[in-house]
């Protein structure tokens, strides 16, 4: 099929999904893009977000939580480091999800109390989580956000 790609998503532990796809949306670091059959070799970073793949059998949805994707002549492959089908995703994984953001943010800001670039990092990477949330539809239980 010319129109379709080979599509894996891994992480640490295990390979996730593994099929044909007609699109990739990644939410890449630098802004969201689609991947799609024949597609220019690229290799971005990933943001907190949902990356969303177009196949024959229809729409799914992972909630990843940064990585990497490299598309290439055979397709995409995604390597992130925590992924969950979103069907699977639970308040319990968001809020665990922005907890660890918030931790990483208030180390970095006690740890660079004078260097702005590893704070700001860590706060992006807190309000991405956030917006993550909110895009999939749960909330955060994080009252000084």
């Amino acid at each position: 099929m010319a129109d379709t790609m080979q599509f894996n998503l891994v992480s640490p532990e295990r390979s996730v999904a593994a099929f044909q796809a007609s699109s990739v949306q990644i939410p890449g670091a630098d802004g969201d893009m689609t991947a799609m059959a024949d597609h220019a070799p690229t290799i971005t970073t990933l943001r907190p977000g949902v990356l969303r793949v177009e196949g024959p059998d229809g729409l799914r949805e992972f909630v990843v939580t940064g990585g990497f994707a490299e598309i290439g002549s055979e397709g995409v492959t995604v390597l992130a480091e925590e992924s969950i089908s979103r069907e699977n995703m639970t308040q319990e994984h968001i809020d665990r999800m922005v907890a660890d953001a918030a931790a990483a943010h208030d180390k970095a800001r006690e740890t660079f109390k004078n260097e702005p670039g590893p704070v700001d990092d860590a706060a992006k990477l807190l309000a991405d989580m956030v917006a993550m949330g909110t895009e999939i539809g749960l909330s955060t239980k994080q009252s000084n956000l």
